[in-house]
């Protein structure tokens, strides 16, 4: 993968003993959505505690702060920043104080009418503290003129564009939201509770209830609002007509591959992207190596299709941070050297096919070639499991402006020729959403490879 950033993870949990434990471990399971900041908000029914600071969730909680988090119910988020700016005040969770009590909010996406919405709140007499597109929220809730809090979350959404995945703690209740086109995956699980009672979590993936032993339920439905409070089952309200148009590159790069995102397993249509790839460009070559880790499974895939052996030739170190955080170029190719290393005993005198996912600025592309080539591959073939990207998202990914994209300026022949590959092929988008056995209904939203935007 090279220099995409990330958009957050955000979790829910609700009557569980020890809930901002659970909702750590959840976040833990979710460190790859996110590893600028971290927070919990909790509450015991009277007062919401909340903690978050810079850093990985394991160096922002410990047993002894997490004691400090009591009660039944919680939200996190894991931040990588889409919006607003690195500073303490744009980690969340975001809480306030207004005129119903007290409120923490957690928010995954980005809203694309933010600036006019703030301009508008400021000429009112808004005062911001962040940059986030979340505090704007906070701020159409207090104005509301609705008398409920949920009354008044429901009047904010209707007046925001984009993408969202919500989760509100308010001191008794929950509230859950996901924006009308489903754009960021967003799952409802079940736990059961050592006295028998049930509590409920929802996550940006299925793999966050594995680690706290969560079952599935469902997804949370485009368009849906659920609300949780105390000795009922979850409400569900639609909100808004549902126009689903989930992100079809949480399958390329974003979602973990255990979990289960848009209804389809992870690891499983990864897999098919690689056997389609094989299918689409037949290259002669002696070993096929993913680039790791976001190319494995695609990597086997086209191994098994191919008949070409697979082979770990390239080991990372999970020790160095991704590599888009450095700002220089030069800092961002050292960074490549540091994380990824080559076997050159399995790789010296061969043909390699190396599979990736994506191809973003094409800096880390071009260091795997000339690592690959110091290592003394004969042949470097770079197959892409996915199409060329060719447009940034507006919808909870900072992605590089249009023109640091590579794909938006060079040919495909072009890039290669950039990247130093022997070939260069990608998955057509044909392919890849066969890979995801959808037909034309199905209404992915792929802006970042076809430029059609849904908002």
């Amino acid at each position: 993968m090279d220099s995409f950033k990330e958009e957050c993870a955000v979790v829910g949990v609700y009557n569980c003993q020890n809930a901002a434990k659970l909702a750590y471990y959840s976040l833990f399971s979710m460190q790859h959505r996110g590893q600028e900041a971290s927070g919990i908000s909790s509450s015991d029914g009277k007062k919401i505690k909340t903690i978050k600071n810079h850093g990985l969730v394991t160096s922002v909680f410990d047993e002894e702060n997490l004691k400090k988090l009591s009660g039944y119910a919680a939200v996190g988020h894991n931040r990588y920043s889409t919006a607003g700016e690195d500073s303490m005040l744009d980690a969340q969770p975001v809480f306030a104080r207004y005129d119903l009590g007290e409120m923490s909010v957690v928010h995954n996406g980005n809203l694309t009418n933010a600036q006019e919405l703030r301009k508008k709140l400021i000429e009112n007499g808004a005062i911001f503290q962040s940059f986030m597109d979340t505090e704007i929220l906070i701020h159409l809730i207090a104005k509301s003129e609705k008398k409920c809090l949920q009354d008044r979350i429901i009047d904010a959404i209707l007046q925001v564009q984009g993408a969202y995945s919500l989760v509100f703690l308010s001191r008794s209740k929950m509230f859950v939201i996901r924006d009308a086109n489903g754009f960021r995956p967003f799952s409802l699980g079940k736990i059961q509770n050592d006295d028998g009672s049930v509590g409920y979590i929802v996550a940006s993936e299925s793999c966050a209830f594995d680690l706290v032993n969560a079952q599935y339920v469902r997804d949370v439905q485009p368009g849906e609002m659920l609300i949780f409070e105390a000795n009922k089952p979850p409400q569900s309200l639609q909100i808004m007509s549902p126009t689903p148009h989930p992100c079809i590159f949480e399958y390329v790069y974003f979602a973990r591959p255990d979990s289960k995102v848009f209804g389809r397993t992870v690891y499983d249509v990864r897999k098919k992207m690689g056997i389609e790839l094989a299918r689409e460009k037949s290259i002669d070559a002696d070993i096929v190596i993913p680039v790791p880790d976001s190319g494995v499974a695609a990597a086997l895939g086209y191994s098994q299709e191919s008949k070409i052996p697979f082979e770990l030739g390239i080991i990372r170190n999970h020790y160095i941070g991704r590599t888009f955080i450095e700002p220089t170029q030069t800092m961002r190719e050292l960074k490549v050297r540091l994380k990824l290393n080559p076997i050159r005993e399995l790789i010296e005198g061969k043909k390699v096919i190396v599979i990736d996912d994506s191809i973003v600025r094409g800096t880390t592309s071009r260091q795997i070639v000339r690592i690959l080539r110091g290592a003394g591959a004969k042949e470097v073939h770079m197959c892409i499991s996915s199409p060329p990207t060719i447009s940034p998202c507006y919808y909870g990914v900072d992605t590089p402006n249009k023109e640091d994209l590579i794909s938006a300026r060079m040919s495909v022949e072009q890039i290669c020729e950039y990247i130093e590959a022997d070939s260069l092929v990608y998955l057509s988008l044909q392919g890849l959403r066969q890979s995801l056995e959808c037909g034309q209904s199905d209404s992915f939203c792929q802006a970042c490879f076809d430029g059609k935007y849904v908002v």
